[in-house]
């Protein structure tokens, strides 16, 4: 039978982390995983006793509430309250959803057109542009620019100059995947500014948005003037929590935004996780208490890859989970070079399809699921398959 594959499929990317996840499980070998965005570093203790528990009740071993459980939406409208200035309240502004990625396709859905533009950083995390393909939408790129050992920074000439007369919205994440970038405050009034005078949504995925080094402060783009109404902010348990198997995720929005993405919640997944949620409450709500010497070994990891890889092209994570390496500066593509790590005992993605042609020549390493030991010798690796 020949069959006509749908149109919305046509640009969708492969992630290529699980390829090579595959490899290095197969492979018998003990690989440095620097591949996939999972980390060695346990949940909360008490977020593990309440899943336990909530494993034999039978109250969340049930579809409803369709919408999420009340003590999730309440303390997942109280954390964005609390880092934005905003008043939210879980009735009235929050969902919650099976996992960050289900929040960021249901909150297209609900709010872009086929045909529509949505402004994306480059590189960006390609399961971000899938779901705006997924959606109908159309990726624009904003560069970041790269400046070898510094940190990534917003292009903000690019980031005006990519608004459209089809823009619709902007997908913007701080800390940014894959690159670790961090929008300042200089950043952040330049893209309220243009969704005002644009009149544009601002969809926020702020997942890793408290994983910040060397000091840096949580910006919430939903406190400055005029964003309130017309961001959309959607959080996680995975990387902030470490609770990537429990699958848990929120919408919070203002409140002229919720029937729609109530409708389509509703029609995608049905219902979030149900044994997930109290434990996610918990370890939300004692995060503020619990997120420092995680964070501080965040850091410790970045700092010994960077010392490792000292005067090669990388840029600098100012925060997040996972810094980039150019290696097109030596004639090699992403996927050589990840061919010719795995030679060296290191398992790393390539970066083509994570953003515009130049991701091509980067190839990533995640530093949050190997311990610092593990990590010294990196350089090392590196440098041999890079023929440095």
């Amino acid at each position: 039978m020949e069959w006509k594959r749908p149109e919305r499929l046509r640009e969708l990317a492969g992630i290529g982390v699980d390829r090579m996840g595959a490899v290095a499980d197969s492979s018998g070998r003990d690989l440095l995983r620097l591949e996939n965005l999972d980390t060695d570093i346990a949940p909360d203790a008490e977020a593990i006793a309440l899943t336990r528990r909530a494993a034999v009740e039978d109250a969340c071993n049930s579809y409803l509430p369709f919408v999420g459980q009340v003590g999730l939406r309440e303390a997942a409208a109280r954390h964005v309250a609390r880092v934005s200035g905003v008043a939210y309240t879980g009735e009235r502004n929050c969902i919650v959803t099976a996992g960050g990625l289900e929040g960021i396709l249901n909150v297209l859905l609900a709010t872009v057109e086929v045909g529509d533009e949505v402004i994306v950083t480059d590189p960006t995390y390609v399961g971000l542009l899938n779901r705006i393909r997924l959606a109908g939408g159309v990726p624009r790129f904003a560069g970041l620019r790269f400046t070898p050992g510094g940190p990534w920074r917003l292009d903000r000439e690019a980031l005006r100059a990519a608004v459209g007369a089809k823009t619709r919205a902007m997908l913007l994440m701080s800390p940014s995947m894959p690159t670790g970038a961090v929008l300042d405050e200089g950043d952040w009034a330049e893209v309220a500014a243009l969704c005002r005078e644009r009149g544009l949504l601002l969809i926020y995925n702020a997942a890793m948005e408290r994983l910040l080094f060397d000091g840096r402060r949580v910006l919430h783009p939903a406190g400055l003037p005029g964003m309130a109404e017309r961001t959309i902010t959607v959080g996680s348990a995975s990387k902030e929590l470490r609770m990537i198997g429990w699958r848990v995720g929120w919408i919070v929005a203002p409140e002229a935004f919720m029937p729609d993405l109530a409708a389509v919640s509703l029609a995608n997944v049905v219902a979030p996780v149900g044994i997930a949620q109290a434990a996610a409450a918990a370890a939300l709500e004692r995060s503020e208490a619990t997120l420092g010497g995680y964070v501080a070994e965040l850091q410790a990891r970045r700092d010994v890859v960077a010392r490792e890889l000292a005067g090669l092209p990388f840029g600098m994570p100012a925060g997040g989970w996972s810094l980039l390496l150019r290696v097109s500066d030596y004639g090699l593509d992403g996927e050589t070079m990840a061919q010719r790590l795995l030679g060296q005992g290191v398992c790393a993605t390539a970066m083509a399809g994570w953003g515009g042609a130049e991701a091509g020549e980067y190839v990533r390493f995640v530093f949050a699921n190997e311990p610092v030991e593990r990590l010294r010798g990196l350089g090392a690796r590196v440098r041999k398959a890079l023929g440095a």
